[in-house]
C-alpha cells in the first residue's frame, strides 16, 4: 500500500473512444489494492484533466495518477506546471496508467511490456526525471499557443495523420493501428512544402519537407520507433526530417521500416540534435504535440531538462 503521501487519481472515461470506461472497474480494483482508499476524479470535457490536476495539487496531493492515453497524461502534466514550465509543487510526481489509444509515455517507461509496472510505479516511492518539451505556435483560432509535452512534436504530414485520426468517429476504436491505417490516405494526398528550420538559434535553412518531428522519446504513433536513440532524460532533443520523398517512396521505402527504426538510413531522411528549434513556412502546416493538434506554423520547440518526475517502483 502507498505510503508516500496524498495521491489523486484522475480518469478520462472517454479515452480510447470509451474503452477506458469499460476497463475502469478492473483498473480501479488494481489501484485500490495498491494505493488503498481514494476518490477518483473523472474528466468531463477536453482540458478538464488540467483543471483537476491543479485542484488536486491545491488540495495537497503530490502523486497524480493519470488514467487514460497520452492526451490525458499531457493534460494532467500541464496542470502540474506554472506558465514557465516549472512544477507548481516541486515534489509533485506524475504516474500514468495506460488506458488510451496511444500510451507512448507508458511505453517509454516500460509499462506496456510489463503491465503491472504502471501500478507498481503509482504505489511506489521512487521517481525518474523526464525532460519537458515547450511548444509555442499559432493556435487553430489564430491566437498564440504555449503548451508543454514529453513525447514528440510533429509538423506536416505526421501532424495531419494524427489530426485526421482523432477526427474519425470509428478509426480510434481500433487502437494503435488507427494511425497506421490513416497514413496511406494522408500520404497519397499530401503536398510537400518548403520549411525554414533554425537549430539552437542558428541561421535558418529552407528545406523541402514531407514531415518533421522533434523527439524526446524513441517511440510514437502507436509503437513506431520514430527516432531511434532518443532519450527522455538527456537534455537533448532529436530532429528527424523526411525530405522530398515521393509518395510511393514514403509508403514503400519508409513506412515498412518505422517499427524497426531503420528508416533513419533512408537517403532523404535527415537526423540532427539540438536544444531549441524554429520552423516557418508560407504554406499552412499543422503542428501536433503528444498526439494532439495544437496549432500551425510558425513553431518554436525547446527542451527544459529534467523538468518533472514520473513514478517508479
Amino acid at each position: 500500500m502507498s505510503d508516500h503521501g496524498p495521491t489523486a487519481v484522475i480518469v478520462n472515461p472517454t479515452a480510447h473512444k470509451g474503452g477506458a470506461a469499460r476497463r475502469w472497474p478492473a483498473i480501479e480494483a488494481e489501484l485500490r489494492g495498491r494505493l488503498g482508499p481514494f476518490e477518483a476524479r473523472l474528466t468531463e470535457a477536453p482540458g478538464h484533466a488540467t483543471a483537476l490536476a491543479r485542484e488536486a495539487l491545491a488540495g495537497g496531493a503530490r502523486r497524480l495518477v493519470a488514467v487514460g492515453g497520452d492526451g490525458t497524461v499531457n493534460e494532467v502534466l500541464n496542470g502540474m506546471l506554472d506558465p514557465s514550465g516549472r512544477l507548481v509543487a516541486p515534489d509533485a510526481v506524475l504516474c500514468p496508467i495506460p488506458a488510451g489509444t496511444a500510451n507512448e509515455l507508458c511505453r517509454a517507461l516500460g509499462h506496456l511490456a510489463h503491465p503491472s509496472g504502471a501500478y507498481a510505479a503509482a504505489a511506489g516511492g521512487g521517481t525518474r526525471p523526464v525532460d519537458l518539451l515547450r511548444v509555442r505556435c499559432v493556435g487553430l483560432d489564430g491566437r498564440p499557443v504555449e503548451r508543454f509535452g514529453y513525447l514528440i512534436v510533429s509538423l506536416g504530414a505526421a501532424a495531419t495523420i494524427s489530426h485526421r485520426t482523432s477526427q474519425s468517429r470509428w478509426l480510434k476504436k481500433l487502437g494503435e493501428i488507427a494511425y497506421l491505417l490513416m497514413t496511406p490516405t494522408v500520404t497519397l494526398g499530401y503536398r510537400h512544402r518548403d520549411v525554414a528550420i533554425a537549430i539552437d538559434g542558428g541561421l535558418p535553412q529552407t528545406r523541402r519537407l514531407f514531415t518533421a518531428m522533434v523527439a524526446n522519446t524513441e517511440n510514437g504513433g502507436g509503437g513506431l520507433r520514430l527516432m531511434p536513440g532518443a532519450r527522455f532524460d538527456d537534455g537533448i532533443l532529436d530532429l528527424i526530417e523526411m525530405g522530398d520523398i515521393t509518395r510511393l517512396g514514403v509508403l514503400f521505402g519508409v513506412m515498412p521500416k518505422l517499427y524497426s527504426g531503420s528508416h533513419v538510413g533512408h537517403p532523404k531522411v535527415r537526423v540532427s540534435q539540438g536544444t531549441s528549434f524554429r520552423f516557418e513556412s508560407d504554406v499552412d502546416t499543422l503542428v501536433d504535440l503528444d498526439g494532439e493538434t495544437v496549432g500551425r506554423l510558425p513553431l518554436e520547440v525547446a527542451v527544459l531538462p529534467r523538468a518533472f518526475r514520473v513514478g517508479a517502483a
